[in-house]
């Protein structure tokens, strides 16, 4: 296998991803060339515009912890950041201050905007931005595109008494954000997503790929939304690859995010089956031909082969690189030698 293609969202993906380049670097997975390239398709559907910037969360998350320029602690934005002017904005009482923005992210987020308005898409404007964060460690074996360079946005309705119809619609980020998911998500709304088109290189990455891999990311609001960019599944029931996803549920809750509350909002049960019966079998017009659950949820494996699914129980914490590596290990084992249609 020389070529793989991950489909990502942003925390939990990006750290995936940090543990399958260490093991192609450490030669830890067999099957897997020491020289091949990843290609790395990201959600764009969290994107936003804040204090007239352009925003998109999962695609720097991505960027960033490839680069090694993310905050450790946090799993998102910056390294080292600091905040004079979240705080001077704060001080004239420019909404949203539920938002912040980092000093050193700003500038990633001026020169993404400043390219958009020159008529660059978002693809392109990417490639350039990954120039400085990817290409200096990696050359060009990792490449990073957006699932689309359409504007999309995620929007969640929650209940409001005060609104006219008993709710309200926000946009994601303020779900996650300021409401931090606390109150239930009663519904979800992808403005764009059936009209948006896949970017550049995204359907030819998914249908030349030796291997596609879903890592453990939100399955609604991540995967979900890649999968909702019209032609996408198309291209997953093309590929001659196996399609190998990781379950974001373990022992019957989400390991970090909101991915609990928003399967619940689809009416999906919240349990590593329940995502796994979610995205299908690609034998019966799904999109998986193995998926790894947790060594805690061993007893739901029989559920997933009786659907035509392949299926192992592995410690499945990103604990730190060792660990993340032996969890792409057991994904490449569970599908090696298999292949799509």
């Amino acid at each position: 296998m020389r070529n793989i293609t991950v489909l990502s969202g942003g925390i939990g993906g990006a750290r995936f991803l940090q543990g399958l380049l260490h093991g192609l670097t450490t030669g830890a997975l067999p099957g897997i060339d020491a020289g091949a390239e990843v290609t790395v398709v990201a959600n764009t559907a969290d994107d936003l515009w804040v204090h007239g910037l352009k925003v998109c969360p999962d695609l720097d998350t991505v960027m960033y912890t490839l680069g090694d320029g993310i905050d450790p602690e946090r799993g998102w934005g910056r390294r080292e950041e600091t905040w004079s002017v979240r705080t001077e904005l704060a001080e004239y009482g420019v909404e949203p201050t539920w938002f912040g923005l980092g000093d050193r992210d700003v500038a990633t987020h001026l020169v993404r905007t400043q390219m958009l308005d020159a008529g660059f898409s978002l693809s392109q404007v990417t490639e350039a931005l990954c120039r400085r964060w990817l290409a200096p460690t990696w050359g060009d074996r990792v490449r990073l595109l957006p699932m689309s360079d359409d504007r999309i946005e995620t929007h969640v309705a929650i209940a409001d008494a005060e609104a006219p119809s008993g709710r309200r619609v926000v946009h994601f980020q303020e779900y996650w954000v300021r409401l931090r998911a606390q109150v239930p998500a009663e519904a979800l709304v992808f403005v764009g997503l059936d009209r948006s088109a896949p970017a550049a290189g995204v359907i030819d990455a998914i249908t030349d790929a030796d291997l596609v891999v879903l890592p453990p990311s939100n399955p609604v609001v991540s995967i979900g939304t890649i999968l909702g960019v019209p032609r996408v599944r198309e291209a997953l029931a093309a590929t001659t690859a196996p399609v190998v996803g990781l379950s974001p549920i373990v022992g019957g809750t989400h390991v970090r995010g909101m991915a609990e509350q928003v399967l619940t909002a689809i009416g999906v049960e919240v349990s590593a089956a329940g995502v796994g019966l979610h995205y299908g079998s690609r034998a019966e017009g799904g999109i998986l031909d193995g998926w790894l659950i947790d060594e805690r949820d061993a007893d739901q494996v029989p559920r997933l082969t009786g659907a035509g699914i392949a299926c192992e129980a592995v410690p499945l914490m990103m604990t730190d690189h060792d660990a993340t590596a032996a969890m792409a290990r057991a994904a490449v084992r569970l599908v090696e030698g298999g292949s799509g249609r």
